[in-house]
């Protein structure tokens, strides 16, 4: 019975903590970005963890075909490795957002750390692209009240997630990941798909299955293929934030 106790309260300590720390609705070390507008039809569609070509560079073919505008957070290393990728992303009018440098999991980092990982990653960025980023998405998830408040002083906006992520890293099937999302949506959502694996740049001695994101290509065709079906429209993260402010001041307006 004991050892049944000390399980129980360590798998408890265990959930609580994993809702604490890397929940993305938890508020509790600061304000972050969930979602958009709830009563707006639409939905902003992210991937995280590139570029990695060739399956950016079809993730990029299939939303210039379906006219969709999406938000990359990159992995700085793998914007040095492919700025190509990176130039395509920002000239056809995607956002950027700020992955961190190697995707280092920054509760473990020193805040000077977290500070150095973050500038790094924008001055590649903007010495790719001539873009400076305002936009910031800790790996995993991860975040605390140094990490947040590093990001609060490079004038970051964190964003994080309203969809579950479907695990699509384990690729599990197109079709899997895209139900998995499709089963989540609803306005104003915030999607997370993976174009990359942490910023790994790979060669002929990484394994294949460490760079395919073909089932990723293949589930945001569907996804957006559905939701465009159902009346929704996709925007990017800084459009969706202003159609959040556009919506609070309205109800403030029609209140008074």
């Amino acid at each position: 019975m004991k050892l049944f106790a000390l399980g129980l309260f360590l798998a408890l300590g265990s959930y609580l903590g994993y809702t604490i720390v890397e929940d993305p609705g938890s508020q509790l070390f600061g304000k972050t970005v969930t979602n958009g507008p709830s009563d707006a039809r639409e939905i902003a569609l992210t991937f995280d963890d590139g570029p990695n070509p060739p399956y950016t560079d079809r993730i990029l073919d299939v939303l210039h075909q379906e006219h969709v505008q999406a938000t990359f957070f990159v992995v700085g290393r793998a914007a040095v490795a492919y700025p190509k990728t990176l130039r395509r992303i920002a000239s056809e009018g995607h956002s950027i957002g700020n992955h961190t440098w190697d995707h280092s999991h920054l509760l473990v980092q020193t805040p000077e750390t977290v500070s150095e990982e973050l500038k790094r990653t924008d001055d590649a960025i903007f010495r790719i692209t001539g873009v400076r980023t305002w936009l910031m998405r800790p790996p995993f998830g991860a975040r605390d009240f140094a990490v947040l408040d590093e990001a609060k002083t490079l004038g970051y906006t964190v964003v994080m997630w309203s969809v579950p992520l479907p695990n699509d890293w384990d690729q599990p099937g197109d079709a899997t990941i895209a139900r998995r999302v499709l089963d989540n949506v609803h306005d104003g959502a915030i999607i997370v798909l993976h174009d990359g694996n942490r910023g790994i740049v790979c060669d002929r001695r990484t394994a294949p299955h460490v760079c395919d994101r073909g089932q990723d290509v293949a589930a945001t065709r569907e996804i957006i293929e559905r939701l465009k079906a159902e009346g929704y429209r996709f925007v990017t993260v800084p459009q969706l934030l202003a159609d959040s402010v556009d919506v609070t001041r309205t109800l403030a307006h029609s209140t008074r």
